[in-house]
C-alpha cells in the first residue's frame, strides 16, 4: 500500500484530500503544521507528498526546499488560484507538479497517481540504466545511469524532473515537441489545459545550461509548436 503525507492545516481540505485517496487504497497521514511535516517527511519513509503552501511553522516553500535533497519521492505543491509565483519558485526549488484548490476529485487522484506512476518508472528505469551511458552534445554531457550533468566539465545542479526533461529532449535532439506532449512523457498524464509546469522547468533549465538564457542555443522555442534541443 502506497503512504502519501498530506501536511496542509486547514483540516476541511486535508480531509477531502485524505477522502479522496483513501478510497483509491491508499494509506494518508495528516499533518497541520509545517514543522510537524518537515520532521514527519524526513524521519517516516513516504511514497509521495502533499504540500500546501502557506502553513504555521515552517511554509511549504521551505520545507520543499528543505526535503528535496534528502527524500526522493515526488512532491506535489497545493496552492491557491493565482499563485503563479508561488507555483514557479515551488517546481524551482524542487517540486514535482502542482495542483490548484478548489480541484475536481478526478484531478487530484490524476495528478496523484500519475505522479507516483512516473516515479516508478524513472527509479526502475535509473536501477537498470549502465552508469557509462551518456549523450555528450556541443559542451554539456549527461549521464543516465548516474543521473548527472556537466557542462563544459563542470557539474551542473538538476532537480528530478529538471534531469527527467533534459534527457528525454537530448535523447530526442532535433524533434520538436509540444508542451503537451512533454507534460505527458515527463509526468505521465494528460497536461489538463495546464503546461505552466513545462515552461517552468524549460526556464530554469536555460538558467543552468545556457550562455544567454533569452537566446538558447540547446532547447530552442520553435513558436506555435514547442520546443527542440538542437544539435
Amino acid at each position: 500500500m502506497k503512504k502519501i503525507l498530506i501536511v496542509e492545516d486547514d483540516i476541511s481540505i486535508a480531509e477531502i484530500e485524505r477522502d479522496f485517496l483513501e478510497i483509491e487504497g491508499y494509506e494518508v497521514k495528516l499533518v497541520d503544521n509545517g514543522l510537524k511535516g518537515l520532521d514527519e517527511a524526513l524521519t517516516n519513509q513516504y511514497d509521495l507528498i502533499l504540500l500546501d503552501l502557506m502553513l504555521p511553522g515552517m511554509d511549504g516553500l521551505e520545507i520543499c526546499k528543505r526535503i528535496r535533497g534528502v527524500v526522493d519521492v515526488p512532491i506535489i505543491m497545493v496552492t491557491a488560484k493565482g499563485e503563479d509565483m508561488d507555483k514557479v519558485r515551488g517546481l524551482g526549488i524542487g517540486a514535482d507538479d502542482y495542483i490548484a484548490k478548489p480541484f475536481l476529485h478526478a484531478e487530484f487522484v490524476a495528478r496523484v497517481k500519475a505522479n507516483l506512476a512516473q516515479h516508478e518508472r524513472i527509479k526502475a528505469k535509473y536501477e537498470s540504466a549502465q552508469p557509462s551511458k551518456e549523450i555528450s552534445i556541443g559542451g554539456l554531457c549527461i549521464n543516465e545511469g548516474t543521473r548527472r550533468v556537466f557542462l563544459n566539465n563542470k557539474e551542473i545542479d538538476c532537480k528530478n524532473k529538471e534531469f527527467d526533461l533534459l534527457l528525454f529532449l537530448m535523447q530526442n535532439a532535433e524533434i520538436v515537441f509540444s508542451k503537451e506532449t512533454l507534460y505527458e512523457r515527463i509526468w505521465g498524464m494528460d497536461a489538463l489545459g495546464d503546461t505552466k509546469t513545462v515552461a517552468v522547468h524549460i526556464n530554469r533549465l536555460r538558467e543552468k545550461i545556457e550562455k544567454d538564457p533569452a537566446n538558447p542555443e540547446y532547447i530552442q522555442t520553435v513558436w506555435g509548436a514547442g520546443y527542440r534541443f538542437k544539435m
